[in-house]
């Protein structure tokens, strides 16, 4: 049984493109989903506690973009020591 008074670290992993000036390669999107893996499977096994959905269509000149994100907030009893620090 989980339970969120367990969670005392929270990290975000977002998987997709965020941001219309920097587009995601499709590597970008392989490398978030094995570190989205890694937090799930490797000690300490973190949980999914929430899931935010993007979805937006920009029109950049003559071209329309579409951003696609799933962002999955994972949560652990504690910060694991194979972390990296967050990025700001």
């Amino acid at each position: 049984m989980f339970d969120l008074t367990d969670v005392n670290y929270l990290r975000r992993v977002a998987v997709g493109s965020t941001n219309p000036e920097k587009l995601n390669s499709e590597e970008d999107t392989k490398a978030a989903l094995a570190f989205l893996n890694k937090c799930l499977n490797e000690p300490p096994r973190g949980r999914i506690v929430g899931i935010e959905k993007n979805f937006a269509i920009l029109n950049i000149g003559e071209h329309q973009v579409v951003l696609q994100a799933m962002i999955y907030h994972v949560g652990f009893p504690r910060r694991p020591g194979w972390m990296p620090p967050e990025e700001r």
